[in-house]
């Protein structure tokens, strides 16, 4: 027999006591009732003054000593400005976060080297976890990162991101997109259609781009195709120093013409979209002409021809991010030894539309 409203909610209100903060996901399964009810439930202690509402939690009216709680109430997330990129993931690490009753604060670096101040102010504000993605346009800012990163006495975990073995910062949790096999995905299409032929317009300014531009190499060297594929800058910008010249920076519609290649892959989307633009202004025609595989899906589907595109896994880099931190803020809270570091790789999917096709005979 199902016990009342009453009932139910005197009891919430004993645990939530006792306890000091209760999620709102604990009390549902050990009250046997959904996750619906309960946060009903609290609403109403919570209008009649009996407990506190929180981000997924309910929380006792008498003070609660911070160490007592479920690793605090906040975590940060700090990513680099202008990265359309980890939207996805951002969204996913928030709704996992509120989930487990934590708030998730948002910090946007501005720049490469601007982490050390975001985190310095999400540590200010009582951050008790991180999730980072430092910009990291070379190596030389990966390493110069390294060592106050090796520093923090928070749990933290690494989002797109995967320190060398040689860092200091390795043993951080970390979880990333398995780009070799996003490169082995899009690679394996093109030639599986006939396309020998084959340009790499990429970005350079990230640790991405870099896997991408280092696995491109790899794969059409064991494909026998290195001679007849070149790597080219997707844009003037894509380098790490965005300011300077880059003479990798060439132009796609005279690669393409020079050497006669039937595809095209291009890393990023936007990048993308706007050098489809162009081949079609220059009256090369997608995909009869030249096909086109796009790396990110953010935006790949927007443009006049709808691109294929290499699928990174963007809402479950968010959403395993937030359960790797909150595994270390259980192992603190409950005063456990820290378990084995976790590097996770997450495989991407290609996603197959119009932009791709047998090259012309």
């Amino acid at each position: 027999m199902r016990e009342s409203a009453q009932k139910r909610q005197t009891r919430i209100a004993e645990v939530v006591r006792d306890r000091g903060v209760a999620r709102i996901t604990d009390l549902a399964d050990e009250l046997g009732v959904s996750v619906v009810t309960v946060r009903r439930d609290v609403e109403e202690l919570a209008r009649r003054g009996e407990v506190r509402r929180g981000h997924g939690v309910a929380r006792s009216l008498r003070p609660v000593p911070e160490e007592s709680t479920a690793g605090g109430d906040a975590v940060a997330m700090i990513v680099p400005e202008r990265n359309t990129y980890l939207t996805e993931a951002v969204q996913a690490a928030r709704e996992a976060a509120e989930k487990a009753g934590l708030r998730l604060a948002l910090h946007i670096a501005d720049d490469a080297g601007a982490e050390r101040e975001a985190v310095r102010q999400a540590l200010d504000a009582g951050a008790r976890g991180l999730l980072l993605s430092p910009h990291w346009r070379t190596q030389a800012e990966a390493d110069a990162d390294h060592s106050w990163l090796a520093d923090l006495d928070v749990p933290t975990v690494l989002v797109e991101r995967r320190p060398a073995r040689t860092s200091a910062i390795y043993p951080l949790d970390c979880v990333r997109s398995d780009h070799a096999y996003g490169v082995h995905l899009a690679l394996g299409h093109l030639v599986g259609l006939g396309h020998r032929r084959i340009v790499l317009a990429a970005r350079d300014d990230s640790p991405t781009a870099r896997v991408i531009r280092a696995e491109f190499a790899q794969q059409t060297a064991a494909r026998g195709l290195a001679e007849k594929c070149r790597t080219i800058l997707s844009s003037r910008t894509a380098g790490p120093d965005p300011r300077a010249a880059d003479p990798r920076a060439a132009d796609l519609l005279e690669v393409v013409g020079q050497s006669g290649a039937t595809a095209v892959l291009i890393h990023s989307d936007m990048d993308a979209l706007v050098l489809v633009q162009r081949l079609q202004a220059a009256g090369i025609d997608v995909p009869e002409q030249c096909s086109v595989v796009a790396y990110n899906d953010v935006v790949a589907d927007m443009g006049p021809v709808p691109l294929t595109a290499v699928a990174p896994p963007k809402t479950e880099l968010g959403r395993v991010g937030v359960d790797l931190l909150l595994r270390r803020l259980g192992m603190a809270r409950e005063g456990l030894r820290p378990g084995a570091t976790r590097h996770l790789e997450l495989l991407p999917g290609l996603v197959i539309r119009e932009s791709t096709a047998p090259p012309a005979t």
